[in-house]
């Protein structure tokens, strides 16, 4: 049995993007996909580009909202698919083949996940993310960065708690590391899964997202280990950007 990937796509006014990564999503060939998409009342034209697609579409809302992981959780509320994955707008499913090689890397799997491409808001690539994905990921994996994108990770429904709405910026990681502490088989597709549009919440408002993902991995790491995995954070960030001239976080 081909388990069901529920794609999650939430969107505010994003107009130039969301069909890219509409069609990203249905023009896969994996057929067990349940499409979701959360919009938060977009009011640009987003709404007419998504109805263009309706009839394709799993299950689609559009309403006020408090914010990018209140959007998320209704998501998660309304998926019914074994395993999620959030694609939000402007980002990409890497290929139309990806879901169906990731599922097919080994059956059963709590979580799968991939590597990444950024693309820059013109949309050409700018290579793979700073934070190289690691050989194998646990729920420790993160300390010295988030190395794996929300976009390029499967989780497993059953493993989906919501989001914490206590953090603004950075939730999604708490909530890949809450799933991964829970996680008993995680599988590395050793693949691209993902394309990503560089920018969003957490680089519009970066410092607050900093202060967010400082206070998240101190909870989970300790205070103490999270001051000197951050001295090797930004030793690698700055080597990185003598090099490269660009941070691709």
């Amino acid at each position: 049995m081909q388990p069901t990937l529920s794609v999650i796509t939430i969107v505010y006014n994003n107009v130039r993007d969301i069909e890219r990564t509409i069609c990203s999503v249905l023009g896969q060939t994996y057929p067990q996909i349940e499409y979701i998409i959360i919009d938060g009342a977009s009011t640009d034209g987003t709404k007419e580009v998504i109805a263009k697609y309706e009839n394709r579409i799993s299950q689609y809302i559009s309403e006020k909202d408090k914010g990018i992981y209140d959007a998320m959780n209704k998501g998660i509320a309304m998926a019914k698919g074994d395993y999620i994955l959030f694609m939000n707008s402007g980002d990409e499913i890497y290929a139309a083949n990806t879901v169906e090689r990731v599922f097919t890397t080994r059956p059963g799997a709590d979580i799968y996940y991939g590597e990444t491409e950024m693309y820059n808001d013109n949309w050409e690539s700018l290579g793979k993310r700073r934070h190289h994905v690691p050989e194998s990921f646990t729920w420790k994996s993160f300390r010295y960065g988030m190395n794996i994108s929300h976009q390029a990770i499967y989780v497993s429904r059953k493993l989906a708690e919501p989001y914490n709405l206590e953090y603004k910026y950075s939730a999604d990681i708490d909530w890949i590391i809450r799933a991964a502490k829970k996680a008993q088989l995680i599988i590395n597709t050793h693949q691209y899964v993902a394309k990503y549009l560089v920018g969003g919440i957490s680089k519009q408002k970066h410092r607050e997202s900093l202060k967010e993902r400082f206070h998240i991995f101190s909870k989970y790491y300790g205070f103490v280990p999270n001051l000197f995995n951050h001295g090797i954070i930004a030793f690698n960030l700055l080597l990185y950007y003598i090099r490269h001239r660009r941070t691709n976080d």
